[in-house]
């Protein structure tokens, strides 16, 4: 199904290049989006979730480094820096920042499919251990929760939250974001009513786990799963 393909950003000002690693994509089972320039990449990413960014450092509108920076101040979705550059301090840069890979133009299609299906990989293992780490397990098609192996009496709502925030260990939400994912008829609901939410789920785990701390609040934006 359509909604279960994770879907991968394409940040390139090269049109034709863009085209064909959405058409990559699309025939390996991802759903691609593209963006041509770096000051739409930042919104984007804050009211959508993709498994992956591919990041071209010379973009229009604003440098693909500063878009870097500012996207590991509140995400940690995995990227792939992709330039023209060449030069060793260049690719220093990139992965010192914390890229999690570099490609140099011109590159294969194939090449950088591949390096996606790794570093995905890599991500998702790394996600069971942070979930394993805390002791959290969430069946959505049952849609129960665990925590050290005990069940948690979470209503629907609670169980959306934790599930969502869970599995996307260190992304922050903001309090419309995680609505818009928790209520299927997309409701209006007050900020106070996300805080509730949040403040029951966390007194069910405590009650499991004394000293339970994994969902935390950021001031002014909402919360994050943090192991």
């Amino acid at each position: 199904m359509e909604t279960t393909r994770q879907c991968i950003l394409i940040v390139e000002d090269e049109p034709k290049l863009a085209e064909v690693l959405l058409e990559y994509l699309q025939q390996s089972g991802f759903r691609g989006h593209w963006l041509d320039n770096g000051r739409e990449v930042i919104p984007w990413v804050r009211t959508n979730t993709p498994a992956l960014v591919v990041l071209d450092l010379m973009l229009p509108g604003r440098d693909g480094l500063e878009v870097f920076k500012e996207l590991r101040q509140f995400s940690a979705i995995p990227v792939i820096m992709a330039t023209a550059k060449v030069d060793e301090i260049d690719r220093l840069m990139g992965l010192e920042l914390g890229a999690d890979d570099y490609v140099c133009k011109p590159y294969s299609p194939r090449e950088l499919l591949a390096r996606v299906r790794n570093i995905l990989r890599r991500a998702s293992l790394s996600q069971q251990e942070i979930l394993s780490a805390t002791g959290v397990e969430t069946d959505l098609e049952r849609m129960e929760a665990r925590l050290d192996g005990q069940g948690l009496n979470l209503t629907p709502v609670e169980f959306r939250l934790l599930h969502q925030l869970a599995t996307h260990p260190g992304k922050v939400f903001s309090r419309t974001q995680l609505m818009d994912c928790v209520y299927d008829d997309h409701r209006v609901v007050t900020d106070r009513a996300v805080d509730s939410h949040i403040k029951n789920l966390r007194r069910k785990m405590e009650a499991v786990q004394p000293g339970f701390e994994a969902i935390r609040s950021i001031y002014g934006v909402g919360y994050k799963f943090d192991a």
